[in-house]
């Protein structure tokens, strides 16, 4: 084989697993500001039966799954905002399997509900506006992105 083949299928090897795990990474962070941040606030034409219920039918197309998350957080605030919650992760999430951190100040978001008082072919949710602290996955100990919310206090 002549050398520069050679050389080319070393690296495909060495770099291939970090080109995969890059692009994982690249897309749970589009997957998080997609779906999880809404700034400003989106209003849903009325046929949607309210805020929930229209990003709900968005988060399921995204996801593509057939099953009704049983609840979701959706931040109102900048991007820039909460991208730099992540800069240092305090915390290891072991049922997550990644980073994670508590924010210091509140956020303003919605969370929504599943409503469990319907047929089970149905995905209606209920929705509460809050200020809340917010936990967060992050991709990684430090200068990392927010992957996802786990929970609010």
């Amino acid at each position: 084989m002549k050398p520069a083949v050679v050389w080319l299928l070393i690296l495909r090897l060495i770099l291939g697993p970090t080109l995969v795990t890059d692009i994982k990474l690249q897309i749970a962070i589009q997957n998080f500001r997609s779906m999880n941040i809404d700034y400003p606030k989106v209003d849903y034409p009325r046929h949607f039966f309210g805020y929930c219920n229209g990003l709900m039918a968005y988060v399921r197309g995204k996801m593509q799954e057939w099953y009704c998350p049983s609840v979701h957080y959706v931040v109102h605030a900048p991007w820039r905002s909460i991208r730099k919650l992540c800069q240092r992760s305090e915390g290891f999430c072991e049922n997550y399997n990644e980073y994670c951190t508590l924010t210091d100040s509140t956020f303003p978001l919605t969370i929504c509900r599943l409503n469990r008082q319907q047929p089970p072919t149905s995905c209606r949710y209920w929705s509460s506006q809050t200020n809340q602290r917010l936990y967060l996955l992050c991709s990684a100990k430090f200068a990392a992105y927010p992957i996802g919310i786990i929970g609010v206090h």
